[in-house]
């Protein structure tokens, strides 16, 4: 239902340290490929100058706003991809996880006051890339657990998993890339192969947790919660963590699930509380709960 593009597994079939300073890097226009560069440049500065007036009083609150504006987007897989890395930027089609690294960064932008499409792109870069620099195919934080531990090293976020009442703990060796080469046009290349090899080693008998669906229903866990929290939908697939990313929102006092869905084509709201939703989607085990830094 969910998988989409295999390139992070990020929707496939997908201890803060310091805070990193925004700075708005003069990017070569080669570095950079856009959808739509008069329409893209304008809507950021539009969504962000909204954001910024809109006085919110938390981080989480930046992304819940910023994300129901893409309700109704088309759901589209592999826009990232090309002959060679960029740093792609479309507003207007979205998977699961261009979805919530779009959302996720112009919320981080807002936060700071900076109302800026070039100040937006240097943090994109920073959450999209491994130590916030692209440097070709393999610097994309491909898998989520990699994506999770080096967003949360330098502080863009915060992973809450393990404080929840009922969190268990799973070990997997994740190298779904290197294990299904022939799905990764970009894998065809041997040093962009080594080097997905390489980053792949760091995760063999790796230890995550996540909060399996059952306690998500329960109602601590929903308190628990918050909006614009950023989810991780775990699975079981052999060589895997996570198939789906998506967005706390809260209706009527419990948490829905926004996200891009490829089986409805588009951007939505769950019809039914995340609780719900986990369990009438039995290719999710559970859920890694991320929180972006406040302000």
């Amino acid at each position: 239902m969910q998988f989409s593009r295999f390139s992070f597994i990020r929707c496939v079939a997908v201890a803060a340290m310091g805070v990193m300073p925004a700075v708005a890097l003069a990017y070569h226009p080669a570095d950079v490929e856009f959808h739509n560069e008069s329409a893209d440049t304008v809507r950021i500065n539009e969504i962000l100058t909204e954001a910024i007036a809109g006085g919110y009083g938390s981080t989480g609150e930046y992304v819940s706003a910023i994300g129901r504006g893409f309700i109704g987007t088309p759901y589209v897989a592999h826009t990232l991809e090309g002959d060679e890395e960029k740093l792609r930027v479309n507003l207007d089609e979205l998977d699961c996880t261009t979805f919530v690294e779009t959302v996720a960064a112009l919320a981080l932008t807002a936060t700071e006051e900076r109302s800026s499409w070039r100040d937006f792109l240097s943090r994109l870069e920073t959450v999209r890339y491994r130590s916030g620099e692209i440097n070709g195919y393999p610097s994309r934080l491909h898998y989520i657990s990699d994506w999770i531990v080096d967003n949360s090293y330098r502080g863009n976020f915060r992973e809450l998993t393990n404080i929840v009442d009922g969190a268990r703990s799973v070990v997997k060796s994740i190298d779904f890339m290197s294990e299904n080469r022939d799905r990764y046009p970009a894998l065809a290349d041997s040093l962009n192969f080594a080097r997905i090899k390489s980053i792949e080693q760091g995760y063999r008998n790796h230890k995550y947790m996540y909060v399996p669906s059952s306690v998500v229903k329960r109602k601590v866990t929903e308190e628990f919660l918050h909006d614009g929290d950023l989810i991780a939908l775990t699975t079981n697939i052999k060589n895997l963590d996570v198939t789906h990313m998506g967005i706390v929102v809260f209706k009527d006092g419990r948490p829905y699930l926004l996200h891009a869905s490829s089986s409805l084509g588009k951007v939505v709201v769950s019809d039914e509380p995340l609780g719900d939703f986990l369990r009438r989607n039995r290719q999710f085990t559970g859920i890694r709960i991320l929180r972006l830094r406040d302000m």
